[in-house]
């Protein structure tokens, strides 16, 4: 649901929420979401609750069932329409076939480990061996740098760069003696590099018909058409279903927008992942204690996470081959360490997010664009703060970290508002040392001289866009539930409506004059509870970083307050029981 644009009158707070206990204002469906939803009611027969998400997401009844059950057969694109798509995968196939030395060089995030696994896991099912290299996100930076690519060239034929290297011109340039391809999905520039292929949905001469896909699908997308050349030599080549879970991995966990093809992606990959064939995600799956089969929120908040804890603070390889191992104990050695580093880095996290929460909060959550930068703030977790800031706020938020005379730092995007492209043109001005990324994440370098007149032209730039029109405080709700309706069966319905995630969020609702029954905290931040209607229909709740605002405490000591309980569904498995759960988001008191 988009907010309303500036000159729209405001909608009335649903239930007359005009602050709610964490200070937001509430905003229920709009009178045409309504309707739909009714509409669909009738003519679908699906539950209300289900119909009220299809309305949001625009879904018209003919095309429920589809939406229902996406077909990966009817909505993946022909690969060879991206510019450059032939002729690259022409290439690998050469290279496979003549036995050529093939390097990988990618980016250090899940969305670059898993492209590398991708190609490693293909290349190994066909005979051959590749050379993974991960540059290290400290010493090194973002991207092929010209030593290393020099370094490969040497021993290597051909070298393909994922997840980065549409615009590392000079980079590229060192790569003498070996041939270079790009799959990328970062924003293009106006010249590409040297490269012997470019294959990027992002690249400025594309439509953009694509530009949602994360590089691992577009690394998927040159193995359908590697298969497709291999099956016109009358070769055989592996099975690529079953390389989807890492496709589905990277959609999510690089915050890529769940729509179309992507959709397909992650709903086909979770069944994949579900099957326990990979090594590292099935490590992984363990040491994270995951005990059910994994859905969207597991990728996007258990597993990724881990995936990127060696890029963060770690190795930054250990990802990628965590993702391509096919040996048991090292996955299981690799997924314990990564489990490690995640802990180290989100210690590291909550003091440089409790700094950058302050600074920003001192300097205004009202602007176009919410920013906070730090002396020696840990690189690798910029941008994971960044991410909370942009949630806490509703608006597009950048984190830098400052070293010397430099800040290296990361932002991140709310809906509608293309924050990559406004980082490349204060790029393309001066303004920047070096910047770049995709509409909803980027990254930057800034002198620490210019750090204010940086972020001021950055947020005019995003405003343009309509960045801090919508309210910092609105939440956004679905509709009225009462728990004898949150049924398992429920839970199930809705979810075939997703997967939910970026662009298309989980439907939130609200649970009215509702008991608190008990409540009690868990940990240092967190809250569970049960509350029920009064008339016999009750549910449990769990509200994480509860005690990080005025929700816990005051949820705590209800005093037999009635409220208003806000959040979104879920089933949670213990003991092998399902049952469901209200991820409390937040909570008004009824009057």
């Amino acid at each position: 649901m988009t907010a309303p644009a500036r000159n729209d009158p405001v909608p009335p707070a649903f239930l007359g929420v005009e602050r709610s206990v964490t200070g937001r204002r509430w905003i229920g469906p709009p009178p045409d979401v309504d309707r739909l939803a009714e509409a669909l009611t009738q003519e679908t027969g699906l539950p209300r609750a289900l119909c009220q998400t299809l309305a949001r997401l625009g879904v018209p009844a003919a095309e429920a069932e589809a939406y229902l059950a996406p077909q990966l057969r009817d909505l993946l694109p022909d690969p060879r329409g991206l510019r450059d798509m032939e002729s690259a995968t022409a290439r690998f196939v050469s290279a496979v076939q003549r036995g050529e030395r093939i390097a990988i060089f990618a980016d250090y995030d899940v969305d670059g480990g898993a492209s590398a696994a991708l190609l490693i896991d293909w290349l190994r099912q066909m005979g051959r061996p590749a050379t993974l290299y991960v540059p290290d996100r400290i010493d090194e930076g973002y991207g092929p740098n010209a030593p290393a690519m020099a370094e490969l060239a040497r021993e290597h034929d051909l070298i393909l760069c994922v997840d980065c290297g549409t615009l590392s011109h000079e980079a590229i340039a060192a790569a003498q003696g070996a041939d270079v391809l790009v799959l990328d999905h970062h924003l293009g520039g106006e010249t590409l590099p040297p490269a012997q292929a470019v294959v990027n949905p992002n690249r400025q001469d594309e439509s953009g018909d694509l530009g949602h896909l994360c590089a691992a699908a577009v690394v998927f997308l040159m193995l359908v058409e590697a298969r497709r050349q291999l099956r016109a030599a009358g070769r055989e080549s592996p099975d690529l279903m079953a390389l989807l879970d890492l496709v589905a991995l990277a959609t999510v966990a690089d915050v890529a927008p769940l729509k179309g093809v992507n959709r397909a992606f992650v709903r086909q990959g979770l069944r994949v992942m579900a099957r326990r064939a990979r090594p590292g995600l099935v490590a992984l799956s363990d040491v994270a204690r995951l005990d059910q089969a994994p859905n969207a929120y597991h990728l996007g908040f258990v597993l990724g996470p881990r995936v990127n804890a060696g890029g963060r603070v770690g190795r930054a390889d250990l990802g990628a081959r965590l993702l391509a191992t096919n040996d048991w104990p090292e996955a299981q050695a690799l997924a314990a360490r990564l489990d490690q580093l995640n802990t180290e880095r989100r210690e590291i996290e909550e003091s440089v997010r409790a700094a950058a929460l302050a600074q920003a909060e001192a300097r205004g959550l009202e602007a176009p664009l919410v920013w906070a930068a730090g002396e020696g703030w840990h690189p690798g977790v910029v941008g994971i703060v960044a991410s909370r800031l942009k949630e806490r706020t509703n608006r597009p938020a950048v984190v830098i970290g400052l070293d010397g005379e430099t800040g290296k730092g990361s932002g991140r995007s709310v809906g509608g508002v293309d924050l990559g492209a406004c980082v490349q043109r204060l790029a393309a001005e001066g303004l920047l040392t070096k910047g770049g990324g995709h509409r909803m994440a980027a990254g930057l370098t800034v002198p620490r001289g210019g750090l204010d007149a940086a972020m001021t032209r950055l947020a005019e730039l995003l405003a343009r866009q309509g960045a801090g029109a919508a309210g910092p405080a609105d939440l956004r709700l679905d509709g009225l539930l009462m728990p004898a309706a949150a049924s398992v069966e429920l839970v199930q319905q809705i979810d075939t409506a997703g997967p939910f995630g970026a662009g298309t969020p989980a439907p939130r609702y609200v649970f009215s004059d509702m008991q608190i029954i008990h409540a009690r905290r868990v940990g240092e931040t967190h809250l569970k509870l049960r509350f029920g209607d009064g008339v016999g229909g009750s549910l449990d709740a769990i509200c994480f970083g509860a005690f990080d605002s005025a929700l816990g405490p005051r949820l705590e000591a209800h005093g037999g307050a009635r409220f208003h309980l806000a959040g979104r569904l879920d089933s949670n498995t213990w003991g092998g029981r399902q049952t469901v759960q209200l991820r409390l988001e937040d909570a008004a008191e009824a009057e």
